[in-house]
């Protein structure tokens, strides 16, 4: 009896010694990209292509420290058809950051995004829009809190905003929470506020959301999400006469390899 009392712990340590050396330490990086396309590309609820697809991109590092960046690029509308620039039909963000956690149910997460607009001429003399806006490309610093499911993010604007002129320090807080259902589904419920100070109409809104995520696997995502805002018609509305704050299920597809 006493052999095999000894005999069974010395099993049990060969064991997970043979785990940890299978498992091996861990990367000191990742790199992944992605691709994908949306039925109606939005943000923070007003659309950015006229109600009309997107195909998108992107790529992310995130090393192990807590370090991340990473890169988005979407074809985009409201550049030309909104702010009267005659050049300006794609979005690069670059973003970076640090992430750590705090507890096990509490982490955080601070960076910087930068949403740029190659070649957009948004407010330049001789086009439509000249002395109404600035130029698009927008940049914001950011930080979030998480606890279990919920997240609380703050951004804030340190350019004017998305070429919209004295607009300088436009705030953005959103609260989303994580809901994992089984079967790879996921449910995913927002609600945001817009500040966009110092303009002649109505520019801060609310938008809301809920998104269906699906995991297929070998990184395949789908997602469908119905969205709304209450922004206001006088400010949103493009030089096509639509307003791109209106409500809409959006459909999305992803891989990421």
């Amino acid at each position: 009896m006493q052999t095999k009392t000894l005999l069974l712990p010395l099993a049990l340590l060969s064991a997970t010694a043979a785990m940890a050396q299978s498992a091996g330490p861990e990367p000191e990086y990742s790199l992944t990209f992605n691709v994908g396309a949306v039925s109606d590309y939005r943000v923070r609820g007003i659309a950015q292509t006229s109600y009309k697809p997107a195909i998108q991109g992107g790529a992310d590092f995130a090393h192990k420290s807590g370090f991340y960046a990473g890169t988005f690029a979407s074809n985009v509308k409201w550049v030309k058809e909104f702010n009267l620039a005659t050049k300006g039909s794609w979005e690069l963000d670059l973003y970076g950051g640090f992430r750590d956690a705090i507890t096990s149910n509490v982490s955080y997460d601070v960076g910087v995004i930068t949403y740029r607009y190659p070649g957009n001429n948004s407010g330049d003399a001789g086009t439509p829009g000249a002395g109404l806006f600035g130029k698009a490309d927008t940049t914001e610093v950011y930080g979030s809190m998480t606890y279990k499911m919920f997240t609380l993010k703050y951004n804030r604007s340190v350019s004017n905003f998305l070429g919209n002129l004295d607009s300088h320090g436009s705030q953005y807080l959103d609260l989303s929470a994580s809901f994992d259902l089984g079967n790879g589904f996921t449910l995913t419920p927002h609600v945001g506020h817009q500040w966009i100070p110092h303009q002649a109409l109505p520019a801060n809104y609310t938008d809301a959301s809920l998104t269906l995520a699906k995991d297929f696997g070998s990184g395949l995502t789908g997602t469908a999400a119905l969205m709304s805002t209450n922004a206001d018609r006088s400010f949103y509305t493009d030089s096509n006469a639509r307003f791109l704050g209106r409500g809409a299920a959006v459909l999305g597809v992803k891989y990421t390899f």
